[in-house]
C-alpha cells in the first residue's frame, strides 16, 4: 500500500487480497486502486462495490483540499450556519471582538469557513458523546477563534499569543 501526494491510500492487488484474508466478512465502501489492476475474482467484486481507479492528478494540493472539503459529511444545520456570527456572539468584550474579527477575516481570505463549521460540528459531537480531547497543542492554540469554538482550551488573548504563530 502506498500514499499519493494528497495522503490517500492506494491499494495494490496484493493489498486487497491480504485484507480479505484477514477480514473476510468486511465490505469496503470505496477504495482507490492502482490503475493497472484488473479483477476477475467475483468474490472480491461482491465485497468491494465501488472501485475508484487512481490516476495521478494535476490538481494542486489546495485544489484537492477544496474539492474534498465540499464532500465532508456535515449536517445541514452546521453547513448553513453563520459561523462568523456564532463566533462573534461568543465574545464578551471589545478586545475579544476585535481579535475574533481579525481572525475571521484571515479564515475568510483563505476560504476556510467550511473548516470552522466542521470543527464546530466535531466539537459538538464529541461533547454530546462525552469524548475527551486535548487541551490544545502546537500553533493552533494561537487561534482565538478555535478557542471560542471549543477546539482547544488555551485563551490566546490571555497568554498574548499572536495570530501569526498560528498562520506560520
Amino acid at each position: 500500500m502506498r500514499t499519493n501526494v494528497y495522503g490517500e491510500l492506494i491499494y495494490s492487488e496484493q493489498d486487497i487480497c491480504d485484507y480479505y484474508l484477514t477480514e473476510p466478512n468486511t465490505t469496503l465502501r470505496k477504495i482507490l486502486i492502482d490503475s493497472e489492476i484488473k479483477f476477475s475474482d467475483e468474490l472480491l467484486l461482491e465485497h468491494i462495490p465501488e472501485f475508484i481507479t487512481y490516476k495521478d492528478s494535476n490538481l494542486s494540493i489546495e485544489e484537492f483540499d477544496r474539492t474534498n472539503q465540499n464532500s465532508w459529511f456535515i449536517p445541514d444545520e452546521y453547513k448553513n450556519m453563520d459561523i462568523a456570527k456564532f463566533v462573534l456572539d461568543q465574545c464578551r468584550n471589545e478586545s475579544e471582538l476585535q481579535r475574533a474579527g481579525q481572525e475571521l477575516l484571515l479564515y475568510q481570505e483563505r476560504d476556510m469557513f467550511i473548516l470552522l463549521k466542521y470543527l464546530k460540528y466535531l466539537v459538538d459531537t464529541m461533547r454530546q458523546h462525552n469524548i475527551v480531547w486535548g487541551v490544545g497543542r502546537g500553533s493552533s492554540v494561537a487561534s482565538f477563534v478555535l478557542f471560542l469554538l471549543g477546539v482547544h482550551k488555551i485563551n490566546s488573548l490571555y497568554y498574548e499569543l499572536e495570530i501569526e504563530e498560528f498562520l506560520k
